[in-house]
């Protein structure tokens, strides 16, 4: 079964030219549906909130052994008048393209590819979901109400097929005090400036106990004081952990670092600490069906056979909690998503068509 390289591209341009960020998939999910339609592949939603839904092709009449997983929504664009589709040489250029357009169009050509052979009775599913780049709410009502042993999810891995994965924290942490003229300002009083040591403490406790780690202030904001002190600050952190790392333990060192910069030097602020996620890493051993079929299709057509672990997080991370073995290999290079220049290599979107192809038809025999 070959794949066609000219609807997959025109697949990918229009994937990328919709805009679709995290809560607003609504019109990339009806242009997929319009494929489908086009090419009678019988499909379903799965509602995920009031407006919002996943889209899932499954067998008629038999149990999945594997699900391909896509994500649709993107980050939101840091330049809303040039997010969309372009070319550069082999390259393709537009918010999404690695993250993850790009496997998302590879997934919708193999079952395009599988129907039109006549393929459409294997116990593999396709499941196009939302909300991975926010809360995962897809993923979770997925998982909630579809069981499927294996899973393969088209993040971008350079066609690395990653095995491991690693753990996720992500943490809120907020700071108040009294909003007061700002001739009056206290440095011991200010959520703005108790806020920068906490942050600071938390840095250095990353760098010298967890060197490991991956430590990142993804959002720093304050309650809008003008000529005045702010009574409140808040801050995102996103903490991405290897797979064999103690995750109770660390999550117990950051409440007590927490409470004890607290109470040392924060004690005319009220300061909260929340974590929003934890999900813990995993390697998966490199054999069983999936690994084994992989491993003759990358040999079949000349490619190295190089594992690794995906050092960020993903839906992956949900699935794993719920008993499900996901694999990721994708198109695209992980440091290009949710870059300005985020792209993708077209030939690499291809080949990870065709072997998702290859590798689905394979779970038929």
């Amino acid at each position: 079964m070959r794949i066609d390289p000219v609807r997959l591209k025109e697949t990918l341009k229009q994937l990328i030219d919709i805009y679709s960020p995290a809560g607003k998939e609504v019109e990339v999910l009806r242009y997929i549906e319009a494929v489908f339609k086009k090419y009678n592949v019988p499909y379903w939603s799965q509602p995920v909130d009031e407006h919002r839904y996943n889209l899932l092709v499954t067998p008629p009449s038999r149990e999945i052994e594997l699900a391909m997983v896509g994500h649709v929504d993107t980050v939101m664009a840091p330049d809303l008048v040039h997010y969309g589709y372009r070319e550069e040489g082999d390259l393709v250029v537009g918010l999404g393209s690695a993250d993850m357009k790009g496997g998302c169009a590879a997934m919708v050509e193999a079952f395009l590819c599988l129907w039109e052979s006549g393929r459409r009775d294997l116990p593999v599913a396709l499941a196009l979901v939302v909300g991975e780049e926010e809360d995962g709410d897809g993923a979770q009502k997925l998982i909630r109400d579809v069981h499927f042993p294996r899973a393969v999810i088209g993040e971008p891995t350079d066609l690395k097929p990653c095995l491991g994965h690693f753990g996720y924290v992500e943490i809120h942490l907020t700071m108040r005090g009294e909003r007061r003229h700002a001739s009056l300002a206290n440095s011991t009083e200010n959520p703005i400036q108790g806020m920068l040591r906490l942050l600071l403490q938390f840095s250095d406790y990353f760098q010298s106990a967890r060197k490991d780690s991956v430590f990142n202030i993804r959002e720093l904001s304050s309650s809008r004081a003008g000529f005045a002190v702010p009574e409140h600050c808040e801050a995102w952190l996103d903490v991405h952990l290897p797979p064999s790392s103690p995750l109770g333990d660390i999550v117990s060192e950051i409440e007590d670092l927490f409470h004890e910069q607290s109470s040392r030097c924060f004690q005319s602020l009220a300061g909260r600490l929340r974590f929003n996620m934890i999900h813990s890493g995993y390697t998966l051993p490199e054999k069983g069906l999936m690994v084994d079929v992989l491993k003759k299709l990358y040999q079949q057509r000349g490619m190295d056979w190089q594992t690794d672990t995906f050092p960020s997080h993903s839906d992956a991370n949900v699935f794993w909690s719920a008993g499900v073995k996901p694999l990721l290999l994708g198109p695209g290079q992980l440091e290009k998503a949710h870059a300005r220049d985020e792209c993708v290599s077209f030939g690499q979107v291809v080949q990870a068509a065709q072997i998702y192809t290859d590798l689905l038809a394979s779970f038929g025999s």
